[in-house]
């Protein structure tokens, strides 16, 4: 039961918060990415990433003068979007890394290199995983909310649908 209610309170902070945020209508990632680095008072570099075999699909790197959100160049754009988002949903939330996960991912990552060191590159890229689903749950919802506005009428769907079934959409009469 506090585990249902745990959950309950995380969707509804989620949702609150974003509720507060004004999303251009139409999106663009990067015009939201802009105003959130406006709003911050820093910059937030997007740097596309490729053939990363054993790295995420998106980090967030925090330096003394910038934020860097890596991502994966070689997805899908919906797939680019997300990851975006949920790196931005990281600044958005105020996220902290844990000092010793921080440590712990510093030796994994690069055993051979000095923790202090391999933790200020890092910067704030290791969370909690508490953390990580508020990431996703915020993403998910601004996705979510600048998808519906985006949707495309049923009468503009139907001619695809007939295309994709190679027969006539069921709710069109006289075609």
């Amino acid at each position: 039961m506090s585990s249902d209610r745990s959950r309950r309170g995380l969707w509804q902070r989620c949702q609150r918060r974003v509720d507060t945020l004004s999303l251009a209508d139409p999106f663009d990632i990067a015009d939201f990415i802009r105003t959130l680095a406006a709003h911050r008072g820093r910059p937030i570099e997007l740097v596309p990433v490729t053939d990363r075999p054993n790295l995420p699909c998106g980090l967030l790197v925090t330096t003394a003068d910038a934020d860097y959100i890596l991502y994966a160049a070689d997805t899908t754009p919906l797939h680019q979007h997300h990851i975006l988002l949920h790196e931005a949903a990281h600044l958005l939330c105020g996220h902290q890394d844990d000092g010793a996960t921080l440590s712990s991912a510093a030796r994994t990552l690069m055993p051979a290199l000095p923790p202090a060191l391999v933790e200020r590159v890092l910067g704030r890229t290791v969370y909690t995983e508490p953390q990580e689903q508020e990431a996703e749950i915020v993403a998910s919802l601004i996705l979510s909310r600048v998808s519906l506005r985006e949707s495309p009428p049923a009468t503009a769907r139907a001619p695809g649908l007939e295309a994709l079934f190679n027969r006539p959409d069921p709710r069109s009469s006289g075609r």
